[in-house]
């Protein structure tokens, strides 16, 4: 074309990003620059779009400074495309600024502003536009009540989002189906289903994303069946699924532990074109449905064919891993991923910090921080809480409270997940002093961080703690939140009141909550009263409350410590038959746990042997308290060096060890491996005896 104008330059540039082309848009963008043409909104709106597709951030932010120059940073249709440019690289704050500076704003703008609240997760502020454009008696459009829906989704806020449904009716605002996939979405997760399909079988023109939104709603309490009904009928209606909807629907399949369903929605989606490499959303999720199906052999065919440098399916393949208790693998992945030169995000320290604390490893722990400090993640919030974490798993205390006091800013989420890490390894004093501090900071304990203390105060039986932190949790006003309550439950059960654990139990409502349920089961088995506590498994059962994994864990305990072996085996035996949920290693460590604590000691190691995956410390340490306390010598070598294996530094190996050694009166033996202990630097904790003064 010899003569090429503005008009003819900006066709090429938008047809092209709207085709998806968006290299081609934005080279003939900049060549139309280089001939000397200055851009109009809608160039300028579209290259911005495409910054914002591809995520180039660092373009946009050249885009933005050229829309300045030229005097069309203002231009209602240019603003749009820069705020959403901004808050798709996460940075709202920058949205904010430029939102401020703009003049005459148009429902565009306002729109724009809302969508990016929405996006970065601040829904409160999503929704206050809307009441901020209402109030200035602007004309508002369907997707003005979207990004609202979406904020109200986001919080799981039913109120508001009932207010905006009656304000879409009073406005007389067209219910098209876009906005009823909102008003959908916003019930089922705001937990109102009967409200979300009563608006779907309303809906005469239901399109994909209407049935993508019912299948999102859908949770464990579905069966397969309505699963596949549903699809069936989205089929028959001549709609053709995408892939959204497989991803959703691979999802439910893992959630549902469903592997013949998914793999029926997998041959149809590699039919339709949806399994090829280019489908990373439908690939990652394929390897969450296999790996929780434990099919880990499938999800690795899955891996294999996608480009290595997807970070999304890494980090699934490394969940997976960690998942089915192959952590091992979960580093073998971390670190091909680091030599293939892939960038690793915050979800993938994450996940491998977990495999490293679940191996209890010092040495790998140290090298995965130096990973996150040469990633540049050090300050992300959600990383540093799972280093901290980590480091409390593996024993570092020191390594966590340096880098904790070396935190910039510390919210009540990294206070949080220092205490939590610290009750839950036992350092249970510690937590409690961190309690202290948090007060003299002059901030308040939330829910989590009460429920993480009194728990602690349980760990030691801290009696007059317990009495303290129940008074600060009535005075914050948070007695009715599900776990503070379990916690308290607990709490003066493990102190020896079980008069107030079930008073508390009592006023908390907790005959129609399992969590509570499943702590006041725990609590009678601490104090013996086992057929109390199958009376609340049954009431639990006669409620129609499904029994969770921490229901059958609280049960086999109680049957642990009394000796019910062969009714512990009944529940063992329900969890799969009744239940139909497979037994989690939870499940199976009280199981060996009770088999070896009655004798049964063949038997736990044989349960140890045909476990699905590989076994951790914890069940080792089991079969090896067994072996002590029936004089089981040479079966307890066996279990030590087993743990040894996986956990070379383990101190109660030698311990329980040397103690079955002198039940023997092989005080030899004991005595070499005391001096093997000292050689390798690993004392015995002492054991104590306490009173609360």
């Amino acid at each position: 074309m010899p003569h090429r104008n503005l008009v003819s330059w900006t066709l090429i540039i938008v047809g092209a990003i709207r085709n998806g082309e968006f290299d081609i848009g934005v080279e003939v963008f900049l060549d139309m620059l280089r001939t000397g043409v200055l851009p109009n909104d809608f160039a300028l709106g579209g290259v911005m779009k495409a910054c914002n597709l591809t995520g180039a951030s660092k373009f946009g932010l050249c885009v933005h400074s050229l829309s300045v120059k030229v005097g069309m940073e203002k231009n209602p249709f240019v603003a749009s495309s820069i705020i959403h440019m901004y808050a798709k690289s996460g940075n709202i704050a920058a949205a904010e600024l430029f939102f401020e500076c703009l003049d005459n704003l148009d429902v565009g703008c306002w729109n724009a502003m809302s969508g990016a609240y929405a996006q970065c997760g601040q829904g409160f502020a999503a929704i206050s536009i809307l009441a901020s454009i209402h109030s200035r008696d602007m004309p508002m459009d369907k997707f003005t009540f979207i990004n609202a829906l979406k904020g109200c989704a986001d919080m799981g806020n039913l109120t508001y989002g009932r207010q905006i449904h009656g304000l879409v009716v009073r406005c007389g605002v067209e219910l098209c189906t876009s906005l009823v996939n909102s008003f959908i979405n916003m019930y089922s997760k705001s937990n109102d289903k009967e409200a979300a399909m009563r608006l779907f079988h309303s809906l005469h023109k239901k399109d994909v994303i209407s049935w993508n939104t019912v299948f999102s709603g859908f949770s464990q309490d579905y069966d397969a069946r309505e699963v596949a009904a549903s699809f069936h009928k989205l089929m028959m209606m001549g709609l053709k699924p995408n892939h959204a909807t497989f991803s959703i629907l691979f999802r439910i399949c893992g959630e549902l532990l469903d592997v013949n369903l998914g793999l029926q929605f997998y041959c149809l989606s590699f039919q339709l074109g949806f399994c090829n490499s280019n489908q990373t959303k439908v690939s990652s999720e394929l390897i969450y449905m296999f790996s929780r199906c434990r099919e880990m052999e499938m999800a690795q065919l899955v891996f294999d064919v996608v480009p290595s440098t997807e970070i999304i399916t890494w980090n699934e393949m490394i969940s997976g891993c960690n998942f089915n208790c192959l952590y091992i693998e979960s580093l073998k992945l971390f670190c091909n991923l680091w030599k293939l030169g892939a960038e690793a995000n915050e979800c993938t320290f994450s996940c491998i910090l977990e495999a490293c604390s679940k191996l209890e490893d010092k040495q790998i722990g140290r090298q995965i921080h130096g990973a996150i400090v040469k990633s540049g993640f050090s300050s992300h919030g959600y990383v540093c809480s799972t280093l901290i974490k980590a480091y409390v798993q593996i024993g570092k205390l020191d390594d966590s409270f340096e880098f904790f006091c070396g935190l910039d800013r510390l919210d009540l989420a990294t206070w949080g997940t220092l205490i939590s890490a610290l009750v839950h390894q036992g350092y249970n004093y510690e937590a409690i002093k961190f309690l202290y501090c948090l007060s003299e900071a002059g901030q308040n304990p939330d829910e989590f961080i009460l429920s993480s203390i009194l728990n602690a105060c349980a760990n030691i039986a801290a009696y007059n703690h317990t009495k303290s932190v129940h008074s600060v949790v009535i005075k914050r006003g948070v007695e009715t939140h599900i776990f503070v309550a379990s916690a308290v439950v607990d709490a003066y059960a493990k102190c020896g009141d079980i008069k107030s654990s079930k008073l508390a139990f009592d006023q908390s409502g907790g005959s129609v909550d399992v969590v509570l349920l499943n702590t006041m089961i725990n609590a009678y088995a601490h104090h013996g009263q086992v057929t109390e506590a199958i009376e609340i498994f049954n009431k639990m059962r006669s409620a129609n409350l499904k029994p969770t994994q921490a229901t059958f864990v609280s049960v086999l305990l109680a049957c642990s410590h009394l000796g019910l072996v062969d009714r512990g085996s009944m529940f063992v035996e329900s969890i799969n038959l009744d239940c139909g949920m497979d037994l989690s290693p939870n499940n199976y460590g009280c199981l060996v746990d009770m088999l070896s604590r009655n004798g049964l000691l063949q038997l736990a190691k044989y349960v140890i042997e045909e476990l699905p995956f590989p076994p951790w410390p914890a069940i080792w340490r089991s079969l090896l308290s067994g072996c002590r306390i029936h004089g089981n010598k040479e079966l307890g070598e066996w279990a030590a060096e087993k743990l040894l294996q996986l956990a070379p530094d383990d101190n109660a190996a030698y311990v329980l060890l040397s103690n079955s050694y002198c039940k023997e009166g092989s005080w030899t033996d004991a005595g070499a491996l005391r001096r093997k202990m000292r050689e390798r630097g690993l004392p015995k904790q002492p054991g104590c005896s306490w009173i609360e003064m």
